[in-house]
């Protein structure tokens, strides 16, 4: 045999060994609880393949905020853009659905509950006058599938109209027989949640936490109610970018932890492979171009490309690679989300090669280089004005409008600017850097794809934010304010006249300002 083919014999044999060990025993994590690192290269993943997928993302649509990938189970790349970092957790979205499947998976390995049970019998008490036949027949699998016989989707409406979620979605028609049509449907979801809770006793995450989160070692998580006091379930779990990336190599090896099975194999198999069509009869040709497409789970995604996710609004990510033994975590703010998948496609699935690259330690080296220097872009610089020497100090009342906001403050202490808002009758204070950003928290909800539900944000403790001013013109004065564990910014934009201020205000994921605009003059 030539020596060359012995070589490469060999690399098959180690490739063979090293998952068997990944996915096999499970990642052995560090003793503070933190998966292992490696470099890129040891483990077969090109770093000029990353490299190229973070010069796309910068020229692209897509706002990243970290990414972290896992290969053999040991990370290889980790990122966070400036004002982002890796002790901050992020608002998951919709990521949340894939953790309250793991809830359900636990409730059914510890007897609690069965994929097969009815829902009306969790919940006799919240039954309407008239019980359909369809209601009569939805089980906890049409919840964990999207086909729960609903129509429309209720998400938008429950939360922002009732107090009893439970006994709101069990009021609505269901259309179509359970089982037979995929509708995505977050409230589903929260039905998930609130079934643990009825058979466990316990929140959703108070119940995954000796069973699944304190085992990975993930702390600070942090998950909203709704108005009852029951975790949301369909989103609002809150993790840190390196508790995602966990989640998705605990997937990755069945459900073991630390040489621990932790999770049953059989029902993470039975979790995340295919189970309904989202669109059937649609052509291949256009159902090739899409990862919505390619089947639903238990509350996971199929994806192209043999991999499955967890899948977040804006672009939080989870996706597994159970070919390539590798997990990529990314959050995000895009409206584009297929298009964020796209670039994983393009640059990261192509850099997991089938052995170690030796001599590719130069690469390494540049894109460590790289992933240190990362920053979200900031906003044009300002001109120099004496608008602040002007306002400093000044109160506003501000009109109605349609707004809760009663008054606003503008003081300017060295080259930094502090907001005061009195809202609902509650004071906020805010920070603002010049040409840098000033690190703060605030009780004030920030913006959020379900801001006008009922106990909104409910459960959670002061965001984090991270704000910066800027002149527009002699008489405008622009604020940036990064809620930094979620996805999403608010501008503000206070164009001053004299006495008086009008203030415009937008969020990042909308496309036109917050209406109506805000109009007020100087307190006497």
């Amino acid at each position: 045999m030539k020596y060359l083919d012995v070589v490469k014999r060999m690399s098959v044999l180690l490739l063979i060994l090293s998952l068997l060990v990944s996915c096999g025993t499970g990642t052995r994590p560090m003793a503070d609880g933190s998966l292992p690192r490696s470099n890129p290269s040891a483990e077969g993943v090109d770093s000029k393949g990353i490299i190229d997928f973070l010069e796309a993302a910068a020229g692209s649509k897509h706002e990243f905020h970290s990414l972290m990938v896992v290969r053999h189970g040991k990370v290889v790349v980790e990122g966070w853009w400036y004002p982002y970092a890796p002790d901050l957790k992020h608002t998951l979205y919709s990521t949340s659905k894939s953790f309250t499947s793991t809830a359900v998976g636990f409730a059914v390995s510890d007897g609690k509950l069965k994929v097969t049970d009815k829902v009306i019998s969790f919940f006799p008490e919240s039954l309407p006058d008239t019980v359909s036949q369809n209601l009569k027949d939805m089980e906890v699998k049409d919840l964990l599938t999207m086909s729960a016989g609903q129509d429309p989707d209720p998400t938008f409406i429950i939360p922002q109209n009732y107090t009893n979620w439970v006994k709101a979605f069990l009021g609505l028609p269901v259309i179509y027989k359970p089982g037979t049509r995929f509708l995505y449907n977050s409230m589903a979801s929260y039905m998930l949640s609130a079934i643990v809770q009825k058979v466990t006793g316990e929140k959703e995450v108070d119940y995954l936490t000796p069973r699944f989160f304190n085992p990975l070692s993930i702390k600070g998580m942090d998950w909203e109610t709704d108005p009852m006091g029951i975790n949301t379930g369909g989103w609002g779990l809150r993790l840190k970018t390196e508790d995602m990336a966990k989640f998705g190599q605990f997937y990755l090896q069945n459900g073991m932890w630390a040489g621990k099975q932790i999770l049953p194999s059989e029902w993470v198999k039975e979790a995340t492979t295919y189970k309904i069509d989202q669109a059937p009869g649609v052509a291949d040709s256009i159902r090739d171009k899409s990862d919505w497409m390619q089947g639903y789970c238990y509350q996971f995604w199929r994806c192209r490309h043999n991999a499955f996710r967890a899948d977040g609004a804006y672009g939080q990510y989870i996706i597994v690679f159970p070919g390539k033994d590798a997990v990529v975590a990314i959050t995000c703010e895009t409206a584009d989300m297929q298009g964020e998948l796209n670039l994983v496609w393009k640059y990261l699935l192509p850099a997991f090669k089938d052995s170690p690259l030796h001599g590719n330690t130069s690469s390494d080296g540049d894109l460590r280089q790289k992933l240190s220097s990362l920053t979200v872009k900031l906003p044009e610089p300002g001109i120099d004005s004496g608008l602040e020497k002007i306002i400093n100090g000044k109160k506003y009342n501000l009109d109605n409008n349609n707004s809760n906001i009663e008054n606003i403050t503008f003081n300017f202490p060295g080259d930094s600017c502090t907001i005061i808002l009195k809202a609902d009758g509650k004071s906020y204070d805010f920070s603002f850097g010049k040409q840098n950003w000033a690190f703060g928290s605030t009780t004030l909800p920030g913006p959020n794809l379900l801001m006008g539900e009922k106990g909104y944000f409910q459960g959670l403790p002061p965001g984090k934010t991270a704000g910066i001013f800027m002149f527009r013109g002699p008489d405008t004065l622009e604020v940036t304010l990064r809620y930094i564990e979620s996805p999403h910014t608010e501008t503000m934009t206070c164009t001053f006249d004299g006495d008086k201020v009008l203030i415009s205000r937008k969020y990042s994921f909308m496309q036109d300002p917050v209406r109506p605009d805000i109009s007020g003059h100087v307190a006497p």
